[in-house]
């Protein structure tokens, strides 16, 4: 048979799933369905052929194997055998991959039904060397460079944005067991990494704490026993010890909280004080020395680059989230507001935590600075001032307290936003005051400040 030939014809080759190769214009060899096929179906165990790191980088990498290629968990790259290396890319794929080291293959299982005739397509990931003939504009068909005054915000289209969040590519990242983490490579978002620069005694970050000193040190059992019942052993601490020893004095960490808890009876001890302490935990051995001057932390190095892992479950969590930033956008849209929201949900695997969600109100305030993000850090504000009332109502009614203090709570402290567009510098610049963990948002933006015209997080110093 001539070389020519198989770019315009394919061998028919029949599995007992009832798959077939076909050529298609523009995409060439594909896994095509031959009969119906159900949900949760494995249509191919494809054993694989290792390549070293070395093999790769001196050879494999500069030939045709380098689109065919699969990362393996051990740093080597393998080399999907039969079928494996004909499914073609989309970014609403059919079919999902496992890579099984105990094997030494790669299992492929489809997440949905399968019509006949259909073709069977993976997701390769986001750093695509090709453009994929199936991907929609997100500007729907509107001119990206639309000038409308507010850098092309109206022309987005919430809709196509909400349809993208339950496309087939994440219910397959979802779908498994909840505490499974998911690969790097395959989540779906690009993620902006800050610097590890808490390295200098200017630059470590902190936040205010509530302590008490304990002048007979045989009472930390009991308080620590204490600060469990009353709520206060809550993961926002967990980087810190909660035991201070320093100048043979002993003292004990109790919370975050804008106002003092109220101590225990029956144990005599002064009345709390605020101090700063570190807001995350030492990554390297001089930033723990450093810390450590602040109160005592955990050194939890990682290695240069690594980012917190994210498992299905949290994943499922983010998309949740994200539905529910969507469905803020619409209704700001139908009252005649710009479509953009910031939505605040309790932390991945807490009960209950603070909860806020607000939309962008520049139009009908006629207020240029009313962007989401100023909304919901104003939201959750006058949330947090609330609640310090009725707590200052109820601790007056029992003997008195002391004037509230200015700055002592930092809004947005241990919280994850959610966010349809990409926050402007302004916007950026308010979350970073606020203490704001991470910022997950759906649309980037040129001007933004988390990526765009510029990643704050990112500066050195910031």
């Amino acid at each position: 048979m001539g070389s020519n030939s198989a770019s315009t014809t394919a061998p028919e080759h029949f599995n007992s799933t009832g798959c077939h190769i076909q050529c298609t214009e523009g995409k060439g060899r594909g896994v095509y369905a031959s009969r119906y096929i159900p949900r949760k179906t494995i249509v191919e165990i494809s054993p694989v052929l290792f390549f070293t790191k070395q093999e790769y980088e001196e050879h494999g990498k500069h030939t045709v194997l380098d689109h065919y290629t699969f990362n393996w968990k051990d740093g080597r790259m393998a080399l999907a055998l039969g079928l494996g290396s004909l499914f073609n890319h989309s970014n609403t794929p059919n079919v999902s991959f496992t890579l099984d080291p105990q094997t030494d293959s790669i299992k492929y299982e489809t997440v949905r039904e399968i019509d006949p005739g259909e073709e069977l397509c993976i997701f390769y990931g986001h750093k695509l060397w090709f453009d994929p003939v199936d991907v929609c504009s997100v500007q729907d068909g509107s001119d990206p460079e639309i000038d409308d005054g507010w850098g092309g915000l109206s022309v987005v289209n919430e809709e196509h944005r909400e349809s993208t969040i339950e496309n087939e590519a994440l219910l397959a990242l979802m779908d498994g067991d909840e505490n499974e983490i998911i690969d790097e490579e395959s989540l779906p978002f690009t993620r902006y990494k800050p610097p590890p620069d808490e390295e200098e005694l200017d630059t470590i970050r902190t936040m205010l704490a509530w302590v008490v000193d304990v002048p007979d040190p045989r009472h930390i059992t009991a308080l620590l026993k204490w600060l469990k019942q009353a709520g206060l052993d809550n993961p926002d601490l967990g980087h810190l010890k909660r035991i201070r020893k320093q100048d043979g004095k002993t003292t004990l960490l109790l919370s975050t909280f804008p106002t003092a808890p109220t101590l225990p009876e029956g144990i005599d001890l002064p009345d709390p004080i605020q101090v700063p302490v570190p807001t995350s935990a030492a990554l390297t051995l001089t930033s723990l020395s450093l810390k450590t001057t602040f109160w005592p932390t955990f050194y939890a190095p990682r290695r240069k680059g690594e980012s917190e892992e994210w498992s299905r479950g949290k994943l499922r969590w983010a998309v949740e989230a994200m539905k529910a930033v969507a469905s803020e956008c619409k209704r700001a849209k139908a009252v005649g507001e710009l479509p953009i929201a910031a939505y605040v949900p309790p932390p991945y695997g807490a009960e209950d935590g603070k909860r806020a969600i607000a939309h962008d109100t520049r139009v009908s305030a006629g207020h240029p600075l009313r962007h989401a993000v100023l909304n919901l850090v104003r939201t959750i504000a006058a949330a947090d001032s609330q609640e310090k009332q009725d707590d200052d109502t109820v601790q007056s009614m029992e003997g008195g307290i002391d004037a509230p203090r200015n700055g002592s709570n930092y809004l947005l402290t241990s919280l994850t936003v959610f966010l349809s567009h990409e926050p402007c510098i302004m916007c950026s610049m308010a979350l970073l005051h606020s203490r704001v963990k991470e910022v997950i948002y759906l649309h980037p933006m040129k001007t933004g400040g988390c990526g765009g015209s510029a990643c704050l997080p990112t500066l050195q110093g910031i």
